[in-house]
């Protein structure tokens, strides 16, 4: 697994209550307005749309909020902004690949700034196929080991969900699946009652590079100015940090 999934979970359990939580409310309603207006508005027949529900409930969204977003992305109140879907790809310090998924109103100001933020961190904004090969749309649930059966345990209810894979990720196991799937598997586990402290559709890397010292440093800060900007919704990168180096940085 992907050391990302790691720096992913460190930093939601951080901006659950971090001073950033207005911008990531903005930034996860407008995921969710999106998926309404491309796939419709049911949550059972939109995975895209699910996937960015549930992740706006991990982080406590208001219900309320929620169900105006789908709305407005139904046409239901009115039209909305109107957002285009761009990715960006490129590589951070140590050659690690960074896959960005952007939603904009303005390509040209989003552009500017993600090269920005890779000129001032080191980092090199590569052309359309540079890195997105090396990534694959997965499913991914997160069960922390203080609350999750044992090993054996979660892998049988995550295959018989559905699932394709159990991986360690030090302080929680990461379920993966594909994304047809991603719903069942987490229905699954949700009915033999294990707490899930995270479900989304994610971006996974084939591989990892092992990264340390201060090229983490560099990687991750690279990441956070990414992650920082409006129009970035998701920065998937196939580093490898231990996860006590990364809660340290």
């Amino acid at each position: 697994m992907s050391g990302h999934s790691k720096w992913a979970t460190i930093k939601r359990k951080k901006e659950a209550t971090d001073a950033k939580r207005s911008n990531m409310y903005a930034k996860l309603l407008r995921a969710v307005e999106v998926a309404a207006r491309e796939g419709g508005g049911s949550v059972e027949g939109n995975m895209t749309l699910a996937s960015a529900v549930e992740k706006a409930k991990s982080f406590s969204v208001p219900n309320e909020n929620i169900e105006r977003a789908i709305k407005r992305g139904t046409g239901e109140l009115g039209d909305g902004q109107k957002y285009e879907e761009i990715v960006y790809e490129g590589y951070a310090p140590g050659g690690i690949a960074l896959l960005i998924e952007a939603l904009t109103d303005n390509r040209n100001r989003t552009a500017q700034e993600v090269r920005h933020a890779f000129t001032r961190n080191g980092g090199n904004l590569g052309e359309s196929g540079t890195v997105a090969w090396q990534f694959t749309r997965k499913g991914v649930i997160v069960v922390e080991k203080a609350v999750a059966p044992d090993e054996e345990r979660l892998l049988e209810l995550a295959l018989e969900g559905g699932a394709e894979d159990l991986t360690d990720s030090e302080s929680s196991w990461d379920i993966v699946t594909a994304p047809q799937d991603f719903k069942a598997v987490e229905a699954a586990l949700g009915s033999a009652g294990i707490p899930i402290f995270s479900a989304e559709l994610s971006m996974l890397p084939q591989s990892t590079i092992p990264v340390d010292g201060s090229e983490a440093t560099a990687v991750l800060r690279l990441i956070d100015a990414l992650e920082d900007l409006d129009d970035v919704q998701n920065v998937y990168a196939n580093f490898d940090i231990p996860e006590e180096v990364m809660a340290s940085l």
